[in-house]
């Protein structure tokens, strides 16, 4: 009778909210809690601070309801049973593990640069035509957008989770750009590869990095020039007019044995190799140029290139879902505790109720 008096009603029966975040929350969820949400009599509990005001507000969606009652954890534990700890720990490890490799690659080619050369004779000048400066901003810009996925994991911090998903969303259009033009001009690539190699035996003592990939690519596949050993004739230094002491010679890359002792190369085994005719060259140096032997490792190797660029792109695709995942998943519990704070001020402070004073009771 006195709680009658004082407006005060019981709570109507209502579902419980395991019920509701089943329906219209995370599918297959039935509840987050391990304690029941009603009591013996098959009732809510009012929650605490609650009034007339706040109960007829209209209230969140129910999953979003048990996220806030749930706590920070409860908010990512509806969109991954298995728990916010591991999602952030996974993007945070893995984009730790990306960070390095990309600040390897970063100080590598700064080292390359620096040895080279490169920095100082471009100081004020044009950038460097270098494959090593390539390898410098791939990994600034690699190392630039792990280590923001890193921090904004760690610290929950979602304009950093912004950033990283925005890198790899641009990471990923270019790789796309990339792929579609290899195979637009796949015919032409190989058509005009015989092109550049004899562009590269021209310019070999002119360019390390191009020296050292011919050097490469000769030992490797045991060949010599583009169509034949003769090709060397095009360079300056091996034409047999040259008055060089490397008149009609090849360079080492080119020889059946080049080492010598087996440990250094001999850079003197192609010496006259060019004057001897091919009998005699034969047991020399490799006869066969090197420009069928590429393009069919070119042509072996394309599958194996692509199956790469597919894992690169789904690890890709898998950090940018779980970076936008754990985006969202912030805002809600953001949206749920700004909800919660109006709800707290409309309630008002429970302020303790006034003592009568013995004079106004007379």
């Amino acid at each position: 009778g006195g709680n009658r008096e004082r407006g005060w009603a019981p709570p109507q029966p209502s579902a419980p909210l395991s019920q509701g975040l089943s329906e219209e929350g995370c599918p297959g969820e039935t509840s987050l809690f391990f304690f029941p949400l009603q009591d013996a009599g098959g009732q809510e509990p009012p929650l605490a601070g609650s009034s007339p005001l706040t109960s007829s507000h209209p209230g969140p969606a129910p999953w979003e309801d048990q996220a806030r009652r749930a706590g920070p954890e409860g908010v990512l534990a509806c969109c991954f049973p298995w728990g916010s700890s591991f999602l952030k720990c996974l993007i945070f490890l893995s984009n730790f593990v990306f960070s390095l490799l990309s600040l390897l690659a970063l100080a590598i080619g700064l080292w390359g640069l620096a040895v080279k050369g490169s920095l100082g004779s471009s100081w004020g000048g044009p950038l460097p035509a270098d494959p090593m400066l390539g390898l410098v901003l791939g990994g600034l810009a690699f190392s630039a957008v792990s280590l923001a996925g890193c921090l904004g994991a760690l610290c929950e911090n979602a304009f950093l989770l912004r950033c990283f998903s925005g890198g790899i969303l641009a990471f990923l259009v270019l790789e796309a750009v990339a792929g579609a033009l290899v195979v637009a001009f796949w015919g032409q690539l190989q058509d005009d590869l015989e092109h550049v190699l004899r562009m590269a035996i021209t310019d070999y003592q002119d360019d390390p990095d191009l020296c050292f990939l011919i050097d490469q690519v000769q030992l490797g596949l045991q060949c010599c020039g583009v169509a034949s050993y003769q090709d060397w004739q095009r360079n300056l230094y091996f034409n047999c007019s040259s008055p060089g002491v490397q008149a009609c010679s090849l360079p080492a890359s080119c020889c059946i044995d080049p080492w010598e002792d087996g440990a250094s190369v001999n850079d003197q085994c192609g010496f006259g190799a060019l004057g001897l005719d091919e009998d005699a060259a034969q047991r020399v140096v490799h006869l066969e140029g090197c420009g069928p032997p590429l393009l069919q490792w070119l042509r072996s190797n394309i599958w194996a290139a692509g199956g790469y660029a597919i894992v690169v792109v789904v690890v890709q695709g898998a950090e940018l879902l779980l970076a936008t995942q754990l985006v969202r998943a912030l805002a809600v519990h953001k949206r749920a505790a700004e909800r919660e704070g109006f709800k707290d001020g409309l309630a008002g402070p429970n302020l303790p109720a006034p003592v009568s004073s013995p004079m106004g009771s007379r």
